[in-house]
């Protein structure tokens, strides 16, 4: 009696060791999710960064506002006249980003002087030593 094949121990082990390394690539998967969130969020605020910097350099001043939701109601583009629902012309940022996973999340502009501005992201993890609720202003972000 010679059979060939496999034992039912033999399939069972390689099930379970399959199961494993799947379940390994799942949880390695949604971190890194995550972090390419994370990095598009901080991408996003040196993109507003980058446009305020050209409004600054045409205008010598920052847009002026108290407290914008940026990419929603009335902060959707930057243009001459600072944040707006629609922008004519050449607007410096065409199209303000929304947060990658969750768009109720928004970022949110402060431009308490004309000087000064603070935009502020909220990260899931941590990237480049930065995390929870980040700040950008003039000098970086922090």
């Amino acid at each position: 009696m010679n059979k060939k094949g496999f034992t039912l121990i033999e399939l069972l082990v390689v099930i379970a060791i399959i199961g494993l390394l799947s379940t390994l690539a799942v949880v390695a998967l949604g971190s890194a999710r995550e972090k390419a969130r994370d990095s598009k969020r901080l991408s996003d605020v040196k993109q507003m960064q980058t446009a305020l910097e050209l409004y600054f350099t045409d205008y010598n001043t920052y847009p002026t506002s108290t407290v914008a939701s940026l990419g929603t109601g009335s902060a959707l583009c930057l243009g001459s006249e600072g944040w707006a629902a629609t922008c004519t012309g050449n607007p410096y940022m065409g199209l303000v980003p929304k947060d990658p996973q969750d768009p109720t999340q928004v970022y949110t502009y402060e431009g308490s002087a004309a000087t000064d501005y603070t935009i502020t992201a909220v990260l899931e993890g941590t990237v480049n030593g930065l995390t929870g609720t980040v700040s950008a202003t003039p000098s970086g972000i922090q």
